[in-house]
């Protein structure tokens, strides 16, 4: 079985992000830049899946820049067998990346498309549904187990009234929950080996795919800073002020 996973370049999940002074975006220049936290966990999950004998390769994709090869580099040190970047320095939104990943998809044939529920950076959380869509395949998203037994992936995912499991036929297409797995940490030896695993460069052109942006961003504003709270000396006085200023009661 082969598995395909799809990993973003996100600012780092630590990193304090910083409106430009323009309001046209956030800053990225000389700011750390990750995989999406999501993404880790869709490249764990696709690993187990290979130490546990399912699956038998694993291909690593990233959409942008150069500079995502980074990204697939430690997609690979993490356990990917080979990577594929669709270099393009165009604003890519989640239908682009969707076709993009459908073109990739057709090309490379999967059992499974692996990709995180959401990216850091935009909070999506439509990529996923979309490819899958355009690919007429089952999905499985929000996952928070996976098991694959007999041509058919069995996906626990979270809802609002507890859990909910469904069984669906492969091929599909998951996304990852936080609580799918824990990502393990790349040893020495696997950054070391994961440079000379291959990368293959593709270009949207390439793939038959025009990317347009359908949406455009008018300004980037910092949310308003917290105000200080009051500490107040009695029950009372906090119920008054809950009724009277706030409205609440």
């Amino acid at each position: 079985m082969k598995v395909l996973v799809a990993v973003k370049r996100v600012i780092d999940a630590y990193v304090k992000v910083r409106v430009k002074a323009d309001r046209t975006g956030v800053e990225t220049t000389n700011v750390k830049m990750s995989m999406n936290p999501f993404d880790e966990i869709g490249i764990e999950e696709a690993v187990r899946l290979k130490e546990a004998g399912t699956a038998a390769e694993i291909v690593a994709v990233s959409l942008g820049p150069q500079a995502c090869q980074e990204t697939i580099r430690t997609a690979l040190a993490m356990g990917a067998d080979r990577g594929i970047l669709v270099e393009t320095d165009a604003p890519l939104q989640p239908l682009d990346v969707a076709k993009l990943l459908k073109a990739v998809v057709e090309a490379e044939k999967p059992d499974l498309v692996i990709l995180g529920k959401q990216a850091i950076d935009d909070d999506a959380s439509q990529t996923g549904q979309m490819l899958a869509g355009l690919l007429g395949w089952a999905q499985g998203t929000f996952a928070s187990r996976l098991v694959i037994d007999d041509g058919r992936a069995t996906v626990t995912r979270e809802v609002d009234g507890g859990l909910e499991t469904v069984s669906l036929a492969m091929p599909i297409v998951m996304t990852t929950d936080l609580h799918l797995n824990e990502p393990r940490y790349a040893s020495l030896p696997n950054i070391m080996k994961a440079k000379r695993k291959p990368i293959e460069v593709k270009t949207p052109d390439e793939l038959g795919v025009t990317v347009n942006p359908r949406i455009e961003v008018l300004e980037v504003v910092e949310p308003p800073k917290r105000q200080a709270g009051v500490k107040l000396a009695t029950a009372e006085e906090l119920v008054a002020r809950l009724k009277e200023e706030a409205g609440v009661i």
